[in-house]
Formats: C-alpha cells, sequence, structure tokens
C-alpha cells in the first residue's frame, strides 16, 4: 500500500497480487490533520491483507528532512501504535522519498487528458500512486540483481531509466514554475 500525505487528503493507492502495478484507491479528507486518516488506513489494511506499507517522505529538494518529513515519521509509528493498541499486527512500514511526485502526478493526469481544475480531488491518489510504484520497482530491480536474472526486464529498466531522465529534466523546468508552492507545503 502507497500513502501520500497531504494537508487536505491522504491518497492511498494498492498494488496487484503480484506486486508489479500499483493503482490508486481512494482519497482520505483529512482537513488539515494527516493523523485522522490513520483509522481508515488500517481498515484497508486489514481488509486487503496489506503486508507492507510505503509512506512517502516529503524531503527537500537538497535532501533534508523538513517538519513534513518529521510529521510523515510520527505518522509512520503512530499507524503501527494504533494497530499494536488494537491487537492487530502491523504491516512492514517504509518511507520512500516522494520528492517531486506531485508535480510528477500533476503532469500525468494533464498527459492523461484530465483538466487542470480536475487534478486536486486526484494528485494525492496519483502521487501515492508514485511512490508504491517506485518501491515496487526497486524492489523487483534488487531481486532481478540478486538472481542475476535481466533479459528483457532489464531492457525494459534501461528505457524505463531513460524516461525517468526525460522526465526528471522536464521537472526541472516545471519547478522553476511550482517552486513556490513546493516551499509552502514543507512549511
Amino acid at each position: 500500500m502507497g500513502v501520500d500525505l497531504g494537508e487536505a487528503r491522504v491518497g492511498v493507492a494498492l498494488s496487484d497480487p503480484e506486486k508489479t502495478l500499483a493503482f490508486p484507491l481512494k482519497d482520505v479528507k483529512v482537513h488539515g490533520d494527516s493523523f485522522q486518516a490513520l483509522d481508515e488506513c488500517i481498515d484497508i489494511i486489514t481488509d486487503r491483507r496489506v503486508g507492507h506499507v510505503v509512506i512517502g517522505l516529503p524531503l527537500s529538494l537538497s535532501g533534508e528532512e523538513g517538519k513534513s518529513a518529521k510529521k510523515a515519521r510520527r505518522w509512520a509509528r503512530q499507524l503501527t501504535v494504533r494497530m499494536g493498541r488494537e491487537g492487530l499486527e502491523a504491516p512492514e512500514i517504509s518511507l520512500q522519498d516522494e520528492r517531486l511526485t506531485t508535480v510528477t502526478a500533476h503532469r500525468q493526469l494533464r498527459q492523461s487528458g484530465h483538466a487542470e481544475r480536475s487534478h486536486r480531488p486526484m494528485v494525492d491518489q496519483q502521487a501515492a500512486v508514485i511512490i508504491l510504484q517506485s518501491a515496487l520497482d526497486t524492489r523487483r530491480r534488487t531481486q532481478e540483481q540478486q538472481t542475476g536474472r535481466t533479459g528483457l526486464a532489464g531492457q525494459q529498466d534501461s528505457v524505463w531509466q531513460a524516461d525517468l531522465q526525460s522526465d526528471l529534466r522536464t521537472t526541472d523546468t516545471d519547478l522553476r514554475t511550482t517552486d513556490t508552492d513546493l516551499g509552502k507545503r514543507d512549511e
């Protein structure tokens, strides 16, 4: 399960049973307090038998942790504590660098034909998909390296990495126009 913590909404994504493809599940409205989403996330974890939760860690562009990153770490700890209090076994929890996921999510939504005005309700879900898909891809590449498997999957990784480099160059341009928005997010 992927989680993107936002001020208005918390985006939630899941993966297929084979753990290869992430897809959006829902947004949980939190009205300024992402901790309000804990109970609903616990319900999803138990109902869907989630074994691993990947939470977006909002680092600054320089890689440093600010208030938002510390809040994400507290949220992760609180998820484990609440599940323990309810007598539930907490899944494995990891934090994933989420730099630029919101910018990328907006771009993906724009490219898929969604009007700018319709992005807001979907962007947190899409960011959760990006966070989870990144973790799934990393996991798959690590497993392939450990087993020595490459072949077509390795070729696809090369294409994916080239696309990522292209996206990062495009994102650099996007960042110049959205730098103010990202700065507000860390506050």
